[in-house]
């Protein structure tokens, strides 16, 4: 085995094993894990092929040996359960909007919305281009200013080429614990799914720390929302139905603005306008008070039985914010809420599962077009359906909320 070849199995098979067995003790490993494990643990094809292509190479050049076929045969092996284990998403999904919308929610759904579901997923598009490109019928107007905090203050709009009328709204923010990260660098596969299926996306940057705080972000967000109330239309789209997304902090940002629509107190110099939300879509989300803050500054001290329709996805692997922080939120929200609220907690997901085309976020996609799809239905209703707490989500105690994203 050569030395070469040996530093492919060490790049490949060190992420896989940390994919597969995460570290979560103490944190700065188990974050430092994370990094290294996220891209194999979302897309293992490309570990696959340059295993593959390494080894071809290695044993042509007759260097490979039997302890060198042990151990790539060992890390593919570990690599196909990744893969495995991704796939495995997709029925826990439909498990889940079953769990919280009703066995009989498909029913629900109004025809023209059941019939642009999407009915196969991309599989050639996942394995050959797991990275994020957007389709030529999307167009994407860029750092538009919606405040006057600069560079932090612009958001881009993503829309169908042929700006179709009345489409519904989706406003994404992205993670990064409040102190980093950009807009169109999260979700983007969703993003770009519903642009193409007509809808008006907009991606938003916001203050960040140290420079802003709590409630700051949430001023922003709630301005994004205004935004769009004010200009929406200008790209086809209709105000009237907006749902909120987002990403870790994101997440955790979007079900704060979800549950104080209107509150003058997060509306400084905006307090008349309207900032209601048709629904909620959290992933990887955080739950807990912000930092050095109260009850006030967490989604569950604002809690409130007319919440929207909310769905939260979750890795059970997440090293970065626990499952058991989702399962105790979720548990509060729907205890208080007479609305929907869908749970979705994903085998084997890490953290920012939401930056690729894999396998797992193809899922995720799909489950996120029928939730909306059926809040939009005119036959669906508010209400929340019956044992809509499953038995996992009640079983779960009140544990802590993990570390700020």
């Amino acid at each position: 085995m050569t030395f070469g070849y040996l530093i492919t199995l060490v790049v490949v098979g060190v992420p896989a094993l940390l994919a597969l067995w995460p570290l979560r003790r103490p944190a700065g490993l188990a974050e430092a894990g994370f990094v290294l494990n996220l891209g194999i643990n979302e897309i293992p094809q490309l570990g696959l092929a340059l295993l593959a292509s390494a080894t071809a190479m290695t044993a042509a050049s007759g260097d490979l040996g039997a302890s060198g076929w042990t151990a790539a045969a060992l890390v593919a092996i570990g690599l196909v359960a990744i893969a495995v284990r991704g796939h495995r998403s997709a029925p826990v999904l439909r498990r889940a909007l079953d769990d919280g919308l009703g066995d009989g929610w498909r029913a629900a759904v109004a025809p023209d919305l059941a019939a642009a579901l999407r009915r196969r997923r991309p599989y050639a598009r996942i394995l050959a281009m797991p990275f994020r490109v957007r389709p030529r019928s999307v167009a994407k107007a860029r750092n538009i200013a919606y405040g006057d905090a600069g560079r932090r203050n612009l958001l881009d709009v993503y829309h169908h080429r042929s700006r179709p009328g009345g489409a519904p709204v989706l406003i994404h923010l992205h993670g990064g614990k409040y102190r980093q990260g950009r807009k169109s660098t999260q979700s983007m596969p969703l993003v770009h799914r519903l642009a193409s299926q007509g809808w008006v996306v907009v991606s938003a940057n916001y203050r960040l720390r140290p420079a802003a705080g709590h409630p700051d972000h949430l001023v922003d967000l709630k301005k994004v929302i205004a935004w769009v109330r004010r200009h929406g239309r200008e790209y086809g789209a209709d105000p009237a139905t907006l749902f909120v997304s987002g990403s870790s902090a994101g997440g955790h940002l979007s079900l704060l603005a979800g549950l104080t629509p209107g509150d003058a107190a997060f509306q400084p110099g905006f307090e008349d306008a309207d900032t209601s939300v048709t629904g909620v879509i959290v992933l990887n989300g955080y739950y807990g008070p912000y930092f050095g803050k109260g009850e006030e500054s967490s989604p569950t001290g604002h809690l409130r039985p007319d919440a929207p329709p909310v769905l939260v996805v979750h890795g059970d692997r997440d090293t970065i914010v626990p499952v058991e922080s989702a399962r105790d939120f979720t548990a509060r929200l729907r205890e208080a809420s007479t609305r929907p609220v869908v749970y979705a907690e994903l085998p084997w997901a890490q953290h920012a599962f939401d930056l690729f085309h894999s396998l797992r976020f193809e899922a995720v996609v799909d489950t996120v077009e029928a939730f909306a799809a059926w809040v939009r239905s005119p036959a669906a209703g508010a209400g929340r359906p019956a044992g809509a707490a499953s038995d996992g989500v009640r079983a779960a105690g009140r544990a802590g909320a993990g570390r700020m994203p």
